[in-house]
């Protein structure tokens, strides 16, 4: 029997290929949903955070899977962003994958600390540095507070200290020591002293000692104010003579009062730009009144002299004025005095005609020269009153420098002695000078470097003297006696380095901090006028031209500056007030592609410093002006450059 061959495969294949067909178009159609499920997921997405305000966020969709990507500014935003893309799509379809922004440093806080002190108490306020150690600065203002109680109001910030902290805290702190009562404001590269002096001498002299302590690159603000003096006498001398109308003397309680004498004094003939001086102890409120009727009675005498001592009013009327006009005058003042006020109006006799064989009138004379020695001459009553007053001018000039060539008279008027210790006393305000003792008037003359001296003066006699006691002053004010007007200003300072660096140029070997034989003198004249200017701050600043590598151009300009400092602190002359700075090649004054301009620009350069400018930042200059206005020196290195 023969076996059957099965029919089945004519048939398989159309349903193979039926099939076959089925699955390629289910696949298509799962592609076709798949792509549609995604773009309608991937618009949501974006116009959803578009709206929220997340363009910064990125979208890709694979499938039911979503991904979140881009940098958020925080994570806040971040968690935002998940949280919108989560009302679109189910939230454990959403991955993850932003990123935050990295956070910027925290700046750091502004540190600063007001001191407080006055005679009882010192109180700390302000913020501090944690590296400070806020213990520790309490512990070192105890050591400047003279015992009194510390209030410690001090908070610190973990922050690294600001550049210039340091050095001004130092500064600050140690300034308590010569401030009684203050308020002393630190902060970085600053330092700010508002401050109460006993007097204007002590305000002068704390400034002067602030300014020359400061170190350098420090901001130094001061606003000390000193008290109005106490005048005793209250004191006004006001007088008409051949040399013009002028005051000796001038105090007044108030500014209103004081324009109101100055204005009556220009009105009587005086010159306009006169001082009056303001201050504590008047008689009375109504002083100003009782100057101006005086200088206008004076005025009306067409010459005299007005002194006012406390209440006290002497017009005394020139030899030869006649008597019905100084009764008048005299009069009229009287009533024109306020209360308390009284007065003492004097004539001097007519002169009388001198008689043959009449002996000479009495007189006594001290000499002050300019190198200090002091002669006294002429005649004192007895051998007591001579040792007195050889006793007193020892003591108001020195044992040493008295020469005594006196001889006695009996016959002296009454008061003589008195009228000799208050010349003396008068002279000691002198640099050099006479004063003439006679029986009618005491007169001095010299010159001093006080431009307060004639009114010192002035007072003294007024006090010393009784009230109708005459006495003429003649004093120049020689501004180089002055020990403060003497010194040089800043910018004299600079002008006299720049002079002296003219001379004989700063040299060093080349490419070297070694000077040269020549520069030796010049560093020893600069010295010598720095020694007058401790209270200018200034910049030495070394420049190099351009040859070789910047950086040790830089280093070498720097060596050089810093060599120059230290002989000037070699040669013992204080350079706290002086800072050393290399430029390098940064500021050229001529052109490096020459070798005279290399030469010119290989240089040491003096300037100043302005309270706004710390000391180690350089201004700009340009060209030749650096040498007029900085004072420059130059710097030779030979045939090679740095």
């Amino acid at each position: 029997m023969t076996a059957q061959r099965p029919r089945l495969r004519t048939r398989t294949l159309p349903h193979l290929l039926a099939i076959a067909l089925g699955a390629a178009g289910c696949v298509g159609v799962a592609f076709w949903a798949k792509n549609k499920i995604e773009a309608d997921a991937l618009t949501d997405l974006n116009l959803v955070l578009s709206q929220s305000g997340h363009d910064w966020a990125d979208v890709s969709v694979d499938g039911l899977s979503v991904m979140l990507t881009g940098i958020a500014p925080d994570e806040a935003t971040r968690f935002a962003a998940l949280s919108a893309a989560g009302r679109v799509v189910d939230a454990t379809r959403i991955i993850d994958g932003m990123d935050v922004e990295a956070a910027a440093a925290i700046r750091p806080p502004d540190f600063s600390i007001e001191m407080l002190k006055n005679e009882d108490s010192v109180s700390l306020i302000g913020l501090v540095p944690l590296s400070s150690d806020p213990e520790g600065i309490v512990a070192r203002v105890e050591q400047h507070s003279d015992g009194a109680p510390i209030s410690d109001l001090l908070e610190s910030a973990d922050f690294d200290a600001p550049t210039g902290w340091e050095q001004a805290l130092e500064f600050g702190i140690a300034a308590l020591d010569v401030l009684p009562r203050s308020k002393v404001s630190i902060g970085p590269r600053r330092v700010a002293i508002t401050a109460v002096a006993k007097d204007p001498e002590d305000k002068r002299s704390l400034e002067r000692r602030l300014r020359q302590d400061a170190p350098p690159g420090l901001r130094l603000v001061l606003n000390i104010s000193a008290p109005r003096p106490v005048v005793a006498p209250f004191t006004l001398r006001f007088l008409i003579d051949e040399a013009g109308a002028r005051f000796d003397a001038c105090a007044a309680d108030s500014r209103d009062a004081r324009t109101a004498i100055i204005s009556a004094a220009v009105e009587a003939g005086a010159k306009s730009g006169m001082s009056c001086t303001l201050g504590l102890g008047t008689p009375s409120t109504r002083w100003g009144e009782a100057a101006v009727a005086g200088i206008r009675a004076v005025s009306e005498l067409g010459a005299g002299t007005l002194t006012l001592s406390n209440a006290d009013v002497t017009l005394l009327a020139k030899q030869g004025t006649p008597e019905p006009l100084f009764d008048r005058v005299a009069a009229e003042l009287e009533a024109a005095l306020p209360p308390v006020f009284s007065l003492n109006a004097i004539l001097p006799d007519p002169p009388e005609q001198e008689t043959v064989g009449a002996s000479l009138p009495p007189e006594f004379t001290a000499i002050r020269s300019p190198e200090g020695q002091v002669q006294l001459r002429g005649r004192l009553g007895d051998a007591m009153t001579r040792s007195a007053v050889e006793s007193y001018a020892a003591a108001q000039f020195g044992g040493a420098r008295i020469y005594s060539a006196t001889r006695l008279d009996q016959t002296l008027p009454v008061g003589w002695p008195k009228r000799v210790l208050a010349a003396l006393e008068a002279l000691h305000y002198l640099h050099n000078g006479v004063a003439t003792v006679t029986e009618n008037e005491i007169v001095i003359s010299g010159a001093t470097g006080d431009k307060d001296a004639q009114s010192e003066m002035a007072r003294v006699l007024s006090d010393r003297l009784d009230g109708g006691a005459a006495f003429q002053l003649d004093v120049t004010y020689n501004e180089a006696l002055d020990p403060l007007a003497a010194l040089p200003t800043p910018d004299e300072c600079i002008a006299l380095i720049n002079e002296a660096g003219n001379r004989q140029k700063i040299t060093f070997a080349p490419s070297s901090t070694n000077f040269e034989d020549d520069a030796v003198k010049t560093i020893d004249a600069i010295a010598e006028i720095l020694r007058e200017c401790q209270s200018v701050q200034i910049e030495i600043g070394g420049h190099t031209d351009s040859q070789g590598r910047e950086v040790m151009n830089e280093q070498l300009s720097q060596a050089r500056a810093d060599a120059v400092l230290n002989a000037i602190m070699a040669r013992r002359v204080l350079t706290s007030n002086l800072s050393a700075k290399g430029y390098g090649e940064s500021q050229p004054i001529a052109d490096n592609e020459t070798e005279s301009g290399r030469e010119a620009n290989r240089r040491i350069e003096f300037r100043l410093v302005t309270e706004d400018e710390p000391a180690d930042v350089s201004t700009e200059t340009d060209g030749d002006a650096t040498a007029a206005e900085a004072g420059s020196t130059e710097e030779s290195d030979g045939e090679s450059s740095e």
